[in-house]
């Protein structure tokens, strides 16, 4: 059996910028990525703490050291510049392997930086 758990978690974001015209997704700068351990395309849960929404999107990279952090398309409507977030992915896994495993869990600074 394989349970769902919490892989990695960038803790309370600042929302920078809202592209409603655009496909879909999230853009996340690079280094807040990597430093999570997040990919490209990978799928995550966004959760609003100044509004209580929460969505599901994936992930597009944004321009290293930039502090980015941009919500596109329809999920564009779910937040507004200056709110602060929180960017969760899971995974699955039996349940041994989980008993034993640590999820990321990284804490940016007001300006989205490591």
């Amino acid at each position: 059996m394989h349970i769902q758990l919490l892989k990695s978690k960038i803790h309370r974001v600042k929302i920078t910028q809202a592209e409603l015209h655009y496909v879909g997704s999230i853009t996340i700068d690079e280094d807040l990525m990597d430093a999570a351990h997040i990919i490209e395309h990978e799928k995550v849960q966004v959760v609003n703490i100044n509004n209580g929404e929460r969505l599901e999107t994936y992930v597009i990279k944004g321009k290293r050291g930039s502090g980015e952090v941009c919500l596109n398309g329809p999920a564009a409507r779910k937040a507004q510049v200056g709110d602060i977030v929180i960017i969760i992915t899971y995974c699955s896994m039996d349940v041994a392997e989980a008993k034993t495993y640590q999820p990321v869990v990284i804490f940016p600074d007001e300006y989205n930086r490591l």
